[in-house]
């Protein structure tokens, strides 16, 4: 479940969002002070945090950008003030969003999945690398082409992680062994060509498009892009 990190020394604003947010079908974490709202996010697994702008020990700017050294975790500033100065700042300080006192509790809650739903999707675009039908999930550790999933040996997947991160650049055979292999690797690179030999197959049989192992003549393996581009 969510969990959300509700920090504001108004007890009344805490247990309003705590109400809302546990309707909305979050988990929530209190703080009452900045220091404290440090201790809860060092201490908890937080997924966003509500975070008021003018907290005691610590105030929200000081508290935000402690954060951002340490996580991209979602952000969103409440102010007591409308000014452009308190929105501005937070904003340059890496919150995600804000929201200004006196606030209906339906907007908070609709813009806390609105960040939720942008960052899920931005941190689910990070994991992704995508060449015509083809895409690899980086976490899995997955191929899938045209949403099909594509089976590979942990080697081939390798190969082609590294032929579609680095395209157009030539892996010589020793290379490849070094970098996939190891440098303690003892066969010959006949290996390299039976992987690259049997990746291609595999791509070839699933209707790859959008690009290819390409032979360098007397130098390697390369990734080329059906357009040439890299």
């Amino acid at each position: 479940m969510t969990r959300l990190l509700i920090a504001d020394d108004n007890a009344a604003i805490r247990d309003i969002l705590e109400i809302a947010a546990t309707a909305a079908g979050f988990e929530t974490v209190l703080a009452v002070d900045g220091e404290d709202a440090w201790q809860k996010f060092a201490h908890e697994d937080i997924d966003l945090i509500l975070l008021d702008v003018m907290l005691p020990k610590m105030d929200g700017f000081t508290l935000c950008r402690k954060i951002r050294q340490e996580s991209a975790v979602p952000i969103i500033m409440i102010t007591a003030r409308g000014d452009d100065y308190d929105r501005i700042m937070g904003l340059d300080l890496g919150a995600d969003d804000y929201v200004v006192k006196p606030f209906s509790t339906a907007e908070v809650m609709a813009r806390v999945k609105a960040v939720l739903r942008r960052w899920q999707k931005d941190a689910s675009d990070k994991d992704l690398i995508a060449c015509g039908n083809l895409r690899l999930h980086e976490k899995q550790g997955q191929a899938q082409v045209d949403g099909s999933p594509l089976s590979l040996t942990h080697k081939e997947y390798d190969l082609l992680h590294l032929f579609l991160t680095h395209p157009q650049q030539i892996f010589s055979r020793e290379h490849l062994l070094d970098l996939l292999w190891g440098y303690d690797y003892s066969g010959d690179t006949r290996t390299v060509d039976t992987h690259i030999r049997r990746l291609r197959a595999k791509l070839d049989k699933a209707g790859v498009q959008g690009g290819s192992i390409a032979t360098v003549w007397g130098r390697g393996y390369r990734w080329e892009n059906e357009d040439g581009q890299s």
